[in-house]
């Protein structure tokens, strides 16, 4: 049998589409720039939707603190009470790379394996994205082209949401305690600042915030970001013989010293890379942020080395200028932590495997809030949930992986409760 077809036909399958589908026209896109948290107020929309729709389920335990965290607790199926409490995340909000306003998502029964026609403008062609091709006769979810779909990470939302439902409607499924975490600001790096830990009580976790199944990511980047400030020294330019130091100069030669061929887009795999995400200023002050991603400790710490003497070969060039570089670390690579609890990810292998696929093993480019998980104590590898093109007008998701996420944690539960 196509194992697309099967995973259509499961009774599951309609309801994680229409919930996502109705997830995703809630705008949630989070703001980089803003403090407070969550960054924008759409993210609430969202949240006091999950709430509701989690009391209406019949959750007893249901809580959304003063920071758009919220944190729900389904009880054990009687006779499993003293079995391991295991958590299941996902993120509220998406990515500001493209608009997450207005998002129309059209659904596409019985894909032909064609090009769609999103807009005028835009066509999703699987000769540009490959993985199209392998989901003829699915059902997929689509943009309309002015905006990004949510998929990530509203996916891994409705597959939580629908396979919590899916329990309690059949209590002859037996499992131990389960812990639903939905975070604001993944897309900022912020999303486990104000996490309230103390109310966790899974042993590990789990994060639905992947992409194509049945893939499982237990590593991830080291994550660093710098903000690189130059201060010029300012003159009117046209007495500035010997006497400028121009800041939006030197703001473009410290990145003109990135090296190109350890971009994001000329790295793949385990190769780390350097990558300016945004430059602001005038000749008197200017800035730039540098992301840092690498999966060796060591090898960040040269990219931090290299950063700091571009900064002092552009106070050379510019007399009187000065560099100063403020480094954050953002997140750390979960593999060690995870390798020191292989049951949590040989239970998820068997979950995968019991709904009849192998699962794939790959590395994360980038982080998840289970990266920040894993280094405040709760094991938290991430899986896949049928979503692609990320933060793009070409996202796209694949109702059949959706599905297969959704019996992947029904089975995870009931591995665990064994």
């Amino acid at each position: 049998m196509n194992r697309t077809i099967e995973f259509l036909s499961r009774p599951y399958a309609d309801e994680v589409m229409n919930r996502f589908v109705s997830y995703a026209k809630i705008d949630t896109q989070s703001n980089r720039h803003a403090e407070e948290t969550p960054t924008t107020k759409g993210q609430w929309d969202l949240a006091h939707t999950l709430e509701r729709e989690l009391r209406e389920m019949s959750v007893p335990h249901v809580e959304l603190d003063d920071r758009c965290y919220l944190i729900a607790r389904l009880p054990a199926s009687p006779g499993k009470e003293q079995a391991p409490c295991i958590g299941l995340m996902a993120h509220m909000d998406t990515a500001s790379d493209v608009s997450g306003s207005g998002v129309k998502p059209r659904i596409i029964r019985d894909y032909d394996g064609k090009a769609v026609q999103l807009s005028e403008q835009y066509i999703l062609d699987p000769a540009e994205f490959p993985d199209l091709a392998e989901h003829v006769d699915d059902t997929i979810i689509v943009t309309d082209g002015s905006t990004l779909l949510g998929a990530d990470d509203k996916a891994g939302v409705a597959e939580i949401m629908t396979a919590i439902a899916w329990l309690i409607k059949h209590p002859e499924l037996e499992h131990g305690p389960i812990d639903i975490y939905f975070t604001p600001d993944e897309e900022t790096g912020k999303g486990m600042d104000h996490f309230p830990l103390q109310k966790a009580r899974a042993v590990a976790c789990y994060t639905l915030d992947g992409g194509k199944a049945p893939e499982i990511e237990a590593e991830c980047f080291n994550a660093y970001a710098v903000k690189a400030e130059f201060f010029g020294k300012v003159i009117h330019i046209g007495a500035a013989r010997g006497k400028l130091a121009n800041a939006v100069a030197m703001a473009a030669s410290f990145i003109g010293m990135l090296p190109r061929s350890e971009s994001p887009e000329a790295t793949d795999s385990w190769y780390g890379y350097y990558c300016p995400i945004e430059v602001s200023g005038t000749i008197d002050h200017a800035w730039t942020e540098v992301y840092l991603r690498d999966f060796s400790s060591d090898r960040m710490q040269e990219r931090i080395a290299a950063l700091k003497a571009f900064a002092a070969a552009v106070e050379v060039q510019f007399p009187g200028g000065q560099v100063k570089l403020a480094i954050t670390q953002q997140y750390l690579n979960m593999k060690q932590k995870l390798d020191a609890q292989p049951a949590v990810l040989e239970k998820l292998e068997r979950a995968i495997k019991t709904a009849g696929f192998e699962p794939v093993m790959k590395p994360i480019r980038g982080g998840t809030d289970g990266s920040r998980l894993t280094e405040m104590g709760i094991p938290t590898p991430n899986l896949f949930t049928g979503g692609y093109n990320y933060h793009s007008r070409f996202e796209w998701a694949s109702v059949s992986e959706m599905a297969l996420a959704v019996e992947t944690i029904i089975n995870l539960v009931l591995i665990w409760a064994e």
